[in-house]
């Protein structure tokens, strides 16, 4: 079952550091957001395999908007 990693600030996209399909574990970053001239890292804290980026490099988003889904490795 697919879950989706969403945002709890409003902010930019600055940076994607994942690919779909890749799996990624507990220490990763997947996506750097920019908010008040600040780099928030965003990790899920778990493993698991990326299935869809739903966002850009440059977009605006908001609080409570979806970046990716994924799945979790058992």
């Amino acid at each position: 079952m697919t879950k989706f990693l969403s945002t709890e600030v409003a902010g930019t996209v600055w940076k994607i550091v994942c690919e779909e399909g890749q799996q990624f574990s507990s220490e990763d970053d997947l996506i750097i957001l920019e908010s008040m001239k600040m780099e928030i890292p965003i990790k899920l804290g778990l493993k698991g395999t990326i299935v869809k980026i739903l966002v850009n490099e440059g977009d605006l988003i908001e609080e409570e908007q979806k970046l990716l889904e994924y799945v979790v490795s058992e």
